[in-house]
């Protein structure tokens, strides 16, 4: 049987072990100035103590081992901000009633947010008070190295399995805001409502869809990411219902508001269920296929929704009612997915603990890391906004992949029109076109293979920057895809030639979409879903707001030049990727978020 600090590491003399970061998500750490105590050989848990932890068979470390204060300063692990010993055991349902009476309390007071506590935690844990009169330091597990509960230690095959069940969430969300726009025939004529209202449907989806993660995201960090996956497909599912049984137009816009939101929440979490589960030397495929489901299935939904829309008896409730069907396969394989979040992981596992062994003082990092729900809303809502206003990287990215988005909704808007002005389409031909989307998406899939090797090759050379490298070929696809786009804007001209432009666009977004997220995902670490989460509100701005002037655009500047205006407006933002390939270090020097990650 191992001595006390024999090899767990928790004698002040030991070197600092990296802590395996239980989040995917921000990390919330130590405060600055707030002393954490170190743990002395009288401290650490006796030979008995020892023997507890084999009951699961976990790692343990002291406080002083596990403080991140200099990367994070949110973190607080300090006396005062840790849950009593009641609140670390209580039910899902107690600890909702909680948050709500705490939030409660302090709306009915005059106490500002502060430093991000409402007054009902204040008012719980005043500074430098003891939580829950605990004397004894706690004892934090972790997963062992190799440790097969660890989600980033599942085999290859559930892995895969995990990833494409994830991959459906956002699926079904891309297919969703895409095929809603075939049936704006005979919606507007059975509601009695302007095509301009039924666009407001388009956009209050992609509004839902970048405003409410900022909100929500911060539940994953209490529950996890399966239970959120559920409520939110369940969500999803009923808002199909709402808009497919409307009777008027207000309750279809109401409802698409609402499904975006739905939809957000899990299609959002799948990039950081990726990141639960691979590492970041293998995450580059996984990646890829994401951003195949999430931009070419914006392709796909319209082709079935256009037939639908073609047969009289069918039209644009059906369309609603078939992706009902849909979601019902999708909500009934996502419970298997099982949770990927380690953080939750090791917390279950530490109640297991402390109810076999008595022992109150095993803890998860995380139980003791989440502070107040408030104060994970406020963090969530106001980091990506500080990033996008202060991070050069942020900004510049989050412009560029906001502009294409935009562009790809003015297409979901606008081809119907185009091809049946300018080529007599039917609705149903229509919606074929839109595989144009699903081709584009595949040559951007397979260009990333590419883009894989030549990461591989030259990350010791370039570093982060060797993601950028299919980046730089996409600053030049996206004008060029406009540009073919505009010019074919001709009756003379064969239909093909709109098709090639819009493959070439679409090329070009895909790559665009998967540099972002591999780039501010490298540069960035632990406060990577801020980051992320900052170019995914511009980016379904873009969404939100291109749609409701396409038709007002078009109608005055004619289809060539409005999409000649487009590919201008590309060239302008072309230098982007340039720039950051050739600057990307020693702008990132100057960033003290991607600062800290380069010297941690």
């Amino acid at each position: 049987m191992p001595t006390p600090g024999s090899h767990r590491g928790l004698t002040p003399s030991s070197s600092f072990q990296t802590f395996v970061t239980a989040h995917s998500n921000d990390s919330f750490a130590t405060a600055p100035g707030i002393d954490t105590p170190s743990i002395y050989s009288h401290d650490l848990p006796q030979p008995g103590d020892i023997d507890d932890v084999q009951v699961l068979d976990v790692d343990v470390k002291g406080l002083a081992d596990v403080d991140e204060s200099q990367i994070d300063p949110r973190l607080e692990l300090a006396n005062s901000a840790r849950p009593t010993e009641e609140e670390l055991d209580e039910s899902l349902v107690t600890t909702l009633s909680r948050t709500v009476s705490r939030l409660s309390s302090a709306t009915t007071t005059n106490k500002s947010w502060g430093n991000g506590i409402g007054a009902g935690d204040a008012a719980e844990k005043q500074p430098g008070e003891r939580t829950g009169g605990m004397e004894e330091e706690p004892l934090y597990i972790e997963f062992k190295p190799g440790d097969t509960r660890n989600p980033i230690n599942y085999s290859r095959r559930k892995k895969w399995a995990i990833t494409c069940i994830a991959c459906s969430s956002s699926f079904l969300s891309s297919i969703t805001v895409s095929s809603y726009n075939m049936g704006f025939s005979s919606m507007t004529r059975d509601l009695n409502a302007t095509t301009f209202q039924a666009t407001i449907g388009l956009s209050l989806f992609t509004l839902g869809f970048g405003v409410v993660p900022m909100i929500t995201a911060a539940f994953s960090e209490e529950f996890g990411r399966r239970p959120l996956y559920i409520v939110s497909m369940v969500g999803f599912a009923v808002m199909y219902v709402m808009v497919a049984e409307a009777n008027n137009i207000h309750t279809v816009q109401i409802a698409r508001f609402l499904q975006g939101a739905f939809g957000s929440t899990g299609a959002t979490m799948v990039g950081g269920t990726i990141a639960d589960i691979w590492g970041p030397e293998e995450r580059g495929l996984p990646m890829s296929l994401f951003t195949l489901v999430a931009v070419g299935a914006n392709g796909f939904g319209p082709v079935f929704a256009g037939w639908i829309e073609l047969n009289q008896k069918l039209e644009w409730r059906w369309i609603q009612w078939v992706q009902l069907m849909i979601c019902g396969a999708v909500l009934v394989v996502i419970p298997f997915m099982g949770e990927t979040r380690s953080s939750i992981i090791l917390a279950k596992m530490a109640r297991m603990l402390r109810k076999k062994t008595g022992n109150k003082r095993y803890r998860a990092r995380a139980e003791d890391e989440r502070g107040s729900m408030r104060r994970l809303v406020w963090i969530s809502c106001t980091r990506p906004l500080y990033l996008l206003a202060t991070e050069p990287i942020v900004g510049s990215f989050s412009l560029w992949i906001g502009f294409a988005w935009g562009v790809l909704f003015v297409m979901v808007e606008s081809i119907g029109s185009v091809f049946q002005d300018l080529h007599g389409f039917n609705i149903g031909q229509v919606g074929t076109v839109f595989l144009t989307v699903v081709i584009g998406c595949f040559l951007g899939f397979f260009a990333n293979l590419y883009q894989e090797r030549l990461y591989r090759k030259h990350f010791p050379s370039r570093g982060i920057e060797a993601r950028l490298y299919l980046a730089c070929a996409a600053g030049v696809l996206f004008p060029v895809g406009m540009m073919i786009y505009a010019w074919a804007c001709f009756p003379h001209v064969h239909w093909m030639g709109l098709a090639v432009g819009i493959t070439v666009f679409i090329w070009s977004t895909y790559v665009i979409y998967l540099s972002v997220f591999s780039y501010l995902a490298d540069c960035y670490g632990p406060f990577a879903s801020s980051a992320l989460a900052g170019q995914s509100l511009a980016r379904n701005l873009g969404g939100t707001i291109f749609p409701l002037f396409t038709h007002q655009m078009y109608a005055a500047l004619s289809y060539k030049w409005a999409n000649f205006l487009f590919a201008c407006v590309a060239i302008l933002l072309m230098p982007i990727p340039y720039v950051l390939f050739f600057y990307g270090p020693k702008i990132r020097q100057r960033s003290k978020f991607s600062r800290k990650v380069t010297e941690g």
